[in-house]
């Protein structure tokens, strides 16, 4: 599976590189049927909101998943990103069942 990270509005940073990289790992372990991931961290200067953005896109076999996150730290939203999006991948398993 191959991992794009790209950095909006912030400096890279290594150890958000690391630790998204690992939890996507896990992802591709689990679904071979994954192609890729495009990950986007955007910093938003917002008092109401947390500010701290992940999206994450996913490459597979039929239409892209998508999902997104706005948490107090990144690590938290890439936790929360990858549980959006192993719901949505669950899903599309059982439909690769049925077929």
């Amino acid at each position: 599976m191959t991992i794009n990270i790209e950095y909006v509005r912030m400096d890279k940073s290594e150890a958000l590189n690391e630790y998204t990289s690992k939890k996507l790992e896990k992802i591709g372990r689990k679904y071979e049927w994954v192609i890729g991931t495009h990950v986007r961290f955007e910093h938003e200067h917002d008092p109401k909101r947390n500010g701290c953005i992940c999206k994450m896109e996913l490459s597979l076999p039929g239409p892209r998943i998508f999902a997104t996150s706005n948490e107090k730290n990144y690590e938290m939203a890439v936790k929360e990103t990858i549980k959006e999006l192993v719901k949505q991948l669950d899903k599309r398993k059982q439909i690769f069942k049925a077929h």
